[in-house]
């Protein structure tokens, strides 16, 4: 759902930035200000390498072009390619689009270290206009007492509890492929964004991941709906974020009516749950009768008991983000693992010798067997270099003067970055365009600063980089261990993308199995 309203969103975000540029008058006066106030405010900016522009609205025809073709961060990476490590392209403000992996992180975690580089006021609103005020919404004090209260429940020895449940789920992804019939055409996109619905609403809900048990909480979730509510809400936060007011939410459109469907189911769905966590916090109990030992063990019933700041709005609101953030990104970057695994047999074969060799030692997975499938983790690494699933949706704006790699970068100028461009830097991975899980193994000179930006940098790196691996690993080891598979579509399945907000498979990745001989 969330692929397929990314290009919905496409022509109204990039009409908005034309907006932008234009002005509210049409006026030539208007516009020839805009112009010179543009040309003036950043002038320092005007000496970096930037694409052919025309001369008033400069980079936005190309970038329209891209958008509506879906293959923006196609053009970011050629455009890396073209002019270098570090460039400026403008659409309405200057964007300066960074692609060396170290310059990233260090601009990353300075510039929010320090306070110079913040998430814009826009896309804070609009992650809070969602449901609620949010962490990803959130700055300062807040923030922080935020992320104080989740980085316990998602670090990895938190995670590394969830081996078993993780592994149950994953063990339901190779009955559906089983009862789907072998040898015939599976699409596995939708299959691993089931997957990880199931795994989040588990950890952070209490629900079970296995499809036939009752949960007594509320009511059992459906994927298929709670996917198309959450696409709805996302869509709603790409419009706020691209420039629609919020009170237009309110007007009898068929995008607000969506939305509050979207809105109301979701929080039906959720509130039940809230609300129990919330009264085991006020009675100071653990271990209601009526509460399954599960729900007592979910991250929802621990924040609610650890930090009295969370309400019923707000711990509603964090758990559509949870739910977000935690499905599409490891979904669609499995997809990309076993499309490589496919076109890879040297990698497919050594992987599945690992993968025997644990079952051999250990009889399956569990938490002592994971930690000997360090090439299976190292696959998914490499695929998050190769197809960075969130490439770059994140940019950060100047909040004054700074200086990147010696360079004066004016306050107001939006940083980006070509997680494309950044994961093919040759000065950081030899042999770049080949798949070479290897690399994140080998500890000598040339590899031991391999940097892994993928899950972000510094203090607001992602929550869920561990949970992320975790599932990822558990999923491949038994995909190994069970099939043969190829793609029906061979090479085109990973060249023939979707590359909007997110970078995903356009034709939903569609494989056929095999059982192993």
């Amino acid at each position: 759902m969330l692929q397929e309203i990314t290009g919905q969103i496409a022509s109204y975000s990039s009409s908005l930035n034309l907006v932008s540029v234009l002005g509210v008058s049409s006026t030539a006066g208007i516009i020839g200000w805009r112009w010179w106030k543009r040309k003036n405010s950043y002038k320092s900016l005007h000496s970096f390498p930037s694409p052919p522009k025309h001369w008033l609205l400069g980079n936005i025809p190309q970038v329209l072009a891209a958008v509506k073709q879906k293959k923006f961060f196609q053009l970011l990476f050629d455009w890396s390619k073209q002019l270098g490590p570090m460039y400026v392209y403008w659409a309405g403000q200057p964007v300066l689009v960074l692609s060396q992996p170290k310059v990233i992180e260090d601009t990353i975690v300075n510039g929010m270290r320090d306070g110079s580089l913040i998430r814009s006021q826009r896309t804070s609103t609009a992650w809070n206009d969602i449901g609620g005020p949010i962490l990803l919404g959130q700055n300062g004090n807040e923030w922080q007492w935020r992320r104080k209260a989740w980085n316990p429940e998602f670090s990895s020895s938190g995670i590394s509890k969830y081996v078993d449940l993780i592994n149950q789920a994953c063990e339901q992804v190779i009955e559906n492929i089983q009862e789907a019939g072998l040898s015939k055409e599976v699409q596995v996109d939708p299959l691993f964004v089931e997957l990880t619905m199931r795994v989040i609403s588990s950890l952070v809900l209490g629900i079970p991941v296995d499809r036939k048990t009752v949960s007594p909480e509320g009511q059992p979730l459906d994927v298929a709906k709670v996917y198309e509510a959450m696409s709805i809400l996302s869509y709603r936060f790409l419009r706020v974020a691209t420039g629609e007011k919020i009170w237009k939410k309110y007007l009898p459109t068929k995008n607000s009516r969506d939305y509050w469907a979207a809105r109301r189911y979701i929080e039906e769905f959720l509130s039940p749950r809230v609300d129990l966590a919330l009264q085991m916090r006020e009675q100071n109990k653990t271990d209601l009768e009526q509460v399954s030992s599960l729900f007592q063990e979910s991250m929802l019933v621990k924040i609610a008991a650890k930090e009295p700041n969370y309400n019923r709005e707000s711990l509603i609101a964090e758990a559509i983000e949870l739910l977000i953030a935690g499905t599409d990104t490891t979904a669609h970057s499995l997809s990309f693992a076993v499309a490589e695994l496919s076109l890879n047999p040297r990698v497919f074969q050594q992987a599945r010798a690992v993968v025997d060799q644990v079952w051999e030692n250990q009889g399956g997975i569990n938490t002592d067997s994971f930690k000997q499938l360090s090439y299976i983790s190292a696959i998914f690494k490499e695929t998050l270099r190769l197809y960075s699933v969130a490439s770059g949706s994140a940019p950060l704006e100047a909040t004054r003067e700074i200086v990147i790699e010696g360079q004066v970068i004016p306050r107001g100028t939006k940083i980006f970055w070509s997680m494309l461009a950044a994961g093919r830097d040759p000065e950081v991975y030899s042999r770049p365009e080949e798949f070479l899980p290897e690399r994140w193994l080998e500890k000598n000179k040339e590899t031991s600063q391999l940097l892994m930006i993928d899950f972000g940098s510094g203090s607001h790196r992602c929550l869920g980089e561990h949970l992320s691996m975790l599932e990822a690993t558990v999923m491949l080891a038994l995909l190994l261990r069970y099939f043969d598979w190829e793609l029906v579509n061979g090479r085109s399945s990973v060249e023939e993308l979707q590359q909007n907000l997110l970078i995903y498979p356009s034709d939903r990745m569609p494989v056929r199995f095999r059982l192993r001989n």
